[in-house]
């Protein structure tokens, strides 16, 4: 086994951690970064404390958004958790379980 490999079961061991939280954090992200969702023309102003993020975090957050924009969500757990700022670590920690709704917040915006 490799010491990624190894490192990924440890993460997922300790925090309680699954693949499916690790994707609800990209797919937040990409949000945090882009809440309009790259639709041309659009902007939303977005204070993200009301969502219960610190300003550090946000920046954090907004920063992996940029970075995994177009990708998908599974991305290795090692490498999210290696990007993640110790604050951010203990938001998502403390979030983990509710990521999902982000999508929910931001609904598609052809959708009726």
């Amino acid at each position: 086994m490799s010491q990624e490999n190894n490192e990924a079961i440890q993460i997922q061991e300790i925090y309680k951690l699954k693949p499916v939280h690790f994707a609800d954090l990209i797919r937040a992200v990409q949000l945090i970064f882009d809440p309009a969702r790259g639709m041309s023309g659009i902007y939303r102003e977005v204070d993200w404390k009301d969502f219960g993020i610190p300003d550090d975090v946000t920046e954090n957050l907004k920063a992996l958004g940029k970075e995994y924009r177009y990708a998908s969500p599974h991305i290795p757990p090692e490498i999210i958790w290696s990007k993640l700022t110790p604050q951010a670590r203990v938001w998502f920690l403390e979030n983990k379980d509710d990521l999902w709704q982000f999508e929910e917040f931001f609904p598609a915006l052809d959708e009726d």
